[in-house]
C-alpha cells in the first residue's frame, strides 16, 4: 500500500513537471517579441483581438491569431503611451485583461500550495491506517485461522475418491452415519465415539480419508494444523482452540480436522517450560473443549499423527479420542488401486499394472502419486503422447535411487568393478532358496550408487524366517565375494552393503531372538525425549559378557554368510564371467534376460 501511494505520488509530480517544460516551450516558440512602441502602433491601428496589460510586459493576440509581447519599464504608463502616440481609439473592439494564467504560474501554485495539503491529508490518513491496522493484529492473534472446506460448494471429495484402506473406511463410516442420522444410535442409547485418532506413517492418506468423511456427509470440515496454535504470546494457543470450537459449534454438524497434533498434544510434564509452557497451556484448553461437547452437539473431532507413542494420556482416554485407527502402507492390491487411481486422468498405453504394484514395496499413497506425476513429467521429456511401462519403471528407479548420471566419466576399470560386483550380488540372490527375486541390475550410476541390483517380491510378507535373513547376508557379500574372486582385491564399493549386513545381523542377535547362544531375548532399549520425539541413545541393558557374546553373534553369521557367497561364486564363475561381460556392453539387463542368461 506505502509503496502504491509513493508511485501514484511521483507520478503526479512528474506529469506536471512535464506539462510546465512543454507549456513553457510552446510559449517561448510561439510568441514574438516586439518594441513597445512597435506593440502600441499594432493596438492604435485595431489589429489585436485582446492584449494583456502586465506589470513589467504587454501581451497581445492579434486577429489572425498571432501573439506579440513587448517588454516595458516598471512605473511607464501604458495609457499614456497610448495617448501620446493617439492609439486609444484601437482598442475599442479589443478586449483588455490585466493579468494571464501561465503553466509555470499554475505549476508554481501547485506545487507551493496544492501539494502541501495533499502530503499532509495522505501523512494523517497513513497514520490512522496503521493504527488501525495494528489494533486489528492485536485482536486477531487469537483467531484459529482455520481453512473451512465446505462439500456443498467446494470439490467433493468421498470414499470413491480413496483407493485401499478398507478397514478405516469402514471405521469412519459410523462417524458418517452419526452425522446424518445421529437418531438412528440414540434410540438404542449408543453414543458415537467423540473424536478419532488417524495414525500411521506419513503418505498414507490421513488428511484425505478425513476430508472424504466431510464430503461423505457433507458437513463442513475444519482444517488446523497443530503447529498453528502454538505463538510466542502465552495463551494464543488456547485462545486460538476455543476460536476454533466456537466457530465449528456455530456450523454444526461439522467436523474438526487437527492435522500433526503431536505438535501440541505431546506428553505433558517434558517440556523445559514445566506446567506454564505454552504448548501445555494449549494442550489443556483442547481436553477442555473435547470434554466440555454438549451430548447434543453434532461435532467430530478427527486427529491425525506418525507418533502416537508420545501423546498425552489425557488425550488418548474415552470421551476424548475414543478410537485409534490405524493406517498402514498400502499392499499389493491397494497399491494396484491407488496406481489406477491416479493413472486416470493421464493419458497411458498399454501398462502392466499390476506389475509396478509389485515393484514397490513400502511405497506410500503420496508416493504412488509421485511415481505416477514423474512418468508423466518423463513422457513428456521424452516427446511422448502417452505413459507406458518404460516411463513407471525408470520413474520407480529415480524415486528409489535418484536420477541417472549417464554422464559422469568412469574408467574402463571402475566399469568392470561395478559390473562384476553386481553380478556376484544378482547370481547369489538367484541361486539362494529364500532371497528375493532379481529385478533388473544396472551398472549406470544413479545418486550416489555406482549400479544396483533390484530385488522385489511378488507376494506381501508380514514375517521374516531367520533363514530368509540368512540368504539377504549372503547376497549383501555377493558383490564383495565376487570382487574378492576376480581381481584378488576389494574396493570401497561394497562398504553400504557391509554397513547393512552387519545392521541386520545385529538385529538378528539382539532384537528378533534369533541368536543360537543368547536364545529368545531382545538387548537395549532406545532411550529417547518425549518432548522431542526423538531416539538419543540406546540404553545398554546387558553385561559386558553378554556384549562380547553378541560380538560374537554377529561375526559369526557374517562369517557364515561371506562363506555361502564365495561358494556360489566360485561354484557359478561362468555366469558371473558372462552376465559381467553383458553389463559391460550393455550395462542393464531386465528380469526375462537375467533368468533366460541364467536357465543356460
Amino acid at each position: 500500500m506505502k509503496n502504491n501511494w509513493l508511485k501514484y505520488f511521483l507520478i503526479v509530480i512528474l506529469i506536471v513537471v512535464i506539462l510546465g517544460m512543454v507549456a513553457s516551450q510552446i510559449e517561448k516558440t510561439s510568441t514574438k517579441e516586439v518594441g513597445i512602441l512597435t506593440f502600441v502602433d499594432e493596438v492604435g491601428k485595431g489589429n489585436f483581438k485582446k492584449i494583456w496589460i502586465l506589470d513589467n510586459q504587454l501581451l497581445g493576440e492579434s486577429k489572425s491569431g498571432a501573439l506579440l509581447r513587448a517588454s516595458k519599464e516598471p512605473g511607464i504608463s501604458f495609457w499614456e503611451i497610448l495617448k501620446d502616440r493617439n492609439a486609444l481609439d484601437g482598442i475599442k473592439d479589443t478586449e483588455i485583461k490585466t493579468s494571464v494564467a501561465q503553466w509555470k504560474d499554475i505549476a508554481s501554485s501547485f506545487f507551493f500550495n496544492i501539494i502541501p495539503f495533499i502530503l499532509i491529508i495522505w501523512i494523517f490518513w497513513r497514520i490512522f491506517f496503521q493504527a488501525q491496522k495494528g489494533a486489528g493484529q492485536i485482536f486477531s492473534f487469537s483467531k484459529s485461522g482455520v481453512k473451512v472446506y465446505n462439500p456443498q460448494k467446494d470439490p467433493k471429495i468421498t470414499f470413491n475418491d480413496v483407493a485401499g484402506l478398507k478397514e478405516p473406511k469402514e471405521e469412519l463410516y459410523e462417524f458418517v452415519e452419526f452425522l446424518k442420522n445421529p437418531e438412528k444410535f440414540s434410540v438404542l442409547g449408543a453414543q458415537v465415539p467423540r473424536g478419532a485418532l488417524l495414525v500411521g506413517p506419513a503418505g498414507c492418506g490421513k488428511t484425505l480419508l478425513a476430508r472424504a468423511v466431510a464430503g461423505e456427509a457433507s458437513v463442513p470440515f475444519f482444517y488446523i494444523s497443530g503447529s498453528e496454535f502454538v505463538e510466542l504470546f502465552v495463551g494464543i494457543g488456547s485462545a486460538r482452540v476455543r476460536d476454533l470450537f466456537t466457530n465449528a459449534k456455530k456450523s454444526a454438524p461439522a467436523i474438526i480436522f487437527i492435522d500433526e497434533i503431536d505438535a501440541v498434544g505431546r506428553m505433558r510434564g517434558a517440556g523445559i517450560g514445566g506446567g506454564h509452557d505454552e504448548r501445555e497451556q494449549t494442550l489443556n484448553q483442547i481436553l477442555v473443549e473435547m470434554d466440555g461437547f454438549d451430548k447434543e452437539t453434532k461435532l467430530i473431532v478427527l486427529a491425525a499423527t506418525n507418533r502416537p507413542d508420545i501423546l498425552d494420556p489425557a488425550l488418548m482416554r474415552p470421551g476424548r479420542f475414543d478410537r485409534r485407527i490405524m493406517m498402514d502402507l498400502p499392499d499389493i492390491k491397494e497399491r494396484q488401486e491407488i496406481l489406477e487411481l491416479h493413472l486416470k486422468n493421464k493419458k497411458i498405453g498399454k501398462l502392466n499394472v499390476r506389475q509396478i504394484a509389485e515393484r514397490t514395496p513400502g511405497f506410500s499413497g503420496a508416493d504412488l502419486a509421485n511415481l505416477c506425476n514423474e512418468s508423466a513429467i518423463l513422457a513428456v521429456r521424452k516427446g511422448k503422447t502417452e505413459v507406458n511401462q518404460d516411463e513407471l519403471r525408470e520413474s520407480i528407479e529415480k524415486i528409489l535411487l535418484g536420477p541417472e548420471r549417464k554422464s559422469r566419466v568412469i574408467s574402463k576399470k571402475e566399469k568392470e568393478v561395478a559390473a562384476y560386483h553386481e553380478a556376484g550380488h544378482a547370481i547369489v540372490a538367484h541361486f539362494s532358496k529364500y532371497a528375493t527375486e532379481v529385478s533388473k541390475i544396472s551398472i549406470i550410476s544413479r545418486g550416489r550408487v555406482g549400479g544396483y541390483t533390484l530385488k522385489f517380491q511378488t507376494e506381501e510378507k508380514n514375517f521374516h524366517f531367520k533363514k530368509e535373513f540368512l540368504d539377504e547376508l549372503a547376497v549383501l557379500l555377493g558383490g564383495y565375494s565376487s570382487e574378492l574372486m576376480q581381481f584378488n582385491d576389494i574396493s570401497t564399493g561394497a562398504s553400504n552393503d557391509l554397513q547393512v549386513a552387519t545392521n541386520i545381523a545385529h538385529m538378528i542377535v539382539t532384537r528378533y531372538g534369533m541368536s543360537e547362544k543368547l536364545g529368545p531375548i531382545t538387548l537395549g532399549r532406545a532411550r529417547e525425549l518425549i518432548f522431542l520425539g526423538r531416539e538419543i541413545a540406546v540404553e545398554k541393558d546387558y553385561s559386558e559378557k553378554t556384549a562380547e557374546i553378541i560380538d560374537e553373534e554377529v561375526k559369526a553369521l557374517l562369517s557364515s554368510a561371506f562363506e555361502q557367497a564365495k561358494k556360489l561364486i566360485k561354484s557359478k564363475k561362468a555366469k558371473i564371467t558372462t552376465l559381467a561381460k553383458y553389463l559391460i556392453e550393455k550395462e542393464v539387463i531386465e528380469k526375462e534376460e537375467f533368468e533366460a542368461m541364467m536357465k543356460k
